[in-house]
């Protein structure tokens, strides 16, 4: 059975904070911003709006995109999130409510490449006939966990989030690879607590995020490569015959680094990190709507996603897009 995406929905909150909203009360600057991650604005939620709203909202469009019947069949739900509304009950269980839905519902905790570990969980789940549909989100409210004071952080997180329904395609579509990965031994560089204020180790929490820039930066350039070439190998494939590469959203530099060593041209990369900032596991699915909304992602093109995040974790697939006439 070919699995792959059949429906897509997107939403931001409609507040932009700009870099130079930063200076006033930061010792930072555009220029300083912007060279070092390429992010110009993002989009911040209200003081109401909540990971479960921002769903919420991506599920809508998602619907409006592709009718009401959108959500027929899916009997599965899983949220990717790093700031679910509550420990629990989970945000997908209020997604399962909200629309109705006679389905199971489960969140997913694997920093930003939650919703690549999410898509390859609902491929796994159709395959096997455990589901039928997986309502796979993406969904973030970074913004509310971050300390405003910090100019290392606090200038590159956004709120949104990201919905799709994965599902059969047919034959030669779909998802043709997943690579999925993890090392602990990094937790430290990028964290944020939660229940333990020590890990083992003893390595202290932080109540807001926390980020070492600099070996983050230096594992997101190799993992960003290797998972890559992994995935591309398993699909059976090689990097000329990408079509359309669809980056976990970060930072700029990280980007253009896996974009050359890839030897992928410009044209055939997505990048809005410029304008949301990043927003976690909410990224891809962002980017994969607007390239496909501006016309570069065409039935059966072979499209490779990769992302990484805390953990340290890392994810990538490679999915040839299926297009319904």
């Amino acid at each position: 059975m070919s699995v792959g995406i059949l429906a897509l929905g997107t939403y931001a909150p409609s507040r932009v904070m700009t870099n130079h909203d930063f200076e006033k009360f930061l010792d930072t600057s555009d220029e300083w911003i912007t060279t070092r991650t390429g992010i110009k604005e993002r989009r911040i939620a209200d003081e109401h709006e909540f990971t479960s709203d921002l769903a919420f909202r991506a599920v809508e469009d998602l619907i409006r995109r592709y009718g009401e019947d959108a959500l027929e069949g899916v009997d599965l739900v899983i949220v990717a999130t790093n700031t679910p509304d509550a420990l629990f009950p989970a945000t997908a269980a209020l997604v399962q409510n909200r629309f109705g839905l006679k389905a199971g519902a489960y969140d997913l905790l694997a920093g930003c490449p939650g919703w690549g570990y999410a898509l390859a969980q609902a491929h796994a789940m159709i395959h096997s006939g455990l589901s039928r549909k997986v309502l796979a989100i993406g969904a973030e409210a970074l913004t509310k966990i971050i300390n405003w004071q910090d100019r290392s952080t606090a200038v590159l997180f956004g709120d949104g989030a990201g919905a799709a329904v994965v599902g059969p395609v047919p034959k030669g579509y779909g998802f043709k690879s997943f690579v999925l990965g993890a090392d602990g031994s990094g937790a430290k560089e990028l964290a944020l607590g939660c229940l333990n204020p020590r890990l083992p180790g003893d390595l202290p929490m932080p109540k807001t995020i926390y980020m070492n820039g600099r070996e983050v930066f230096k594992f997101a350039v190799r993992v960003m490569h290797e998972a890559s070439l992994e995935a591309i190998q398993k699909a059976g494939l090689t990097p000329e015959q990408i079509k359309f590469f669809v980056p976990h959203q970060a930072n700029a530099r990280i980007i253009e680094s896996a974009r050359e060593r890839l030897g992928l041209p410009v044209e055939q990369v997505w990048v809005n990190v410029d304008r949301y900032g990043n927003t976690s596991t909410a990224s891809m699915p962002i980017a994969l709507q607007e390239a496909l909304d501006a016309g570069q992602i065409h039935d059966g093109d072979h499209i490779l996603f990769v992302t990484f995040g805390a953990g340290l974790t890392w994810a990538a697939s490679v999915l040839t897009w299926w297009q319904p006439d």
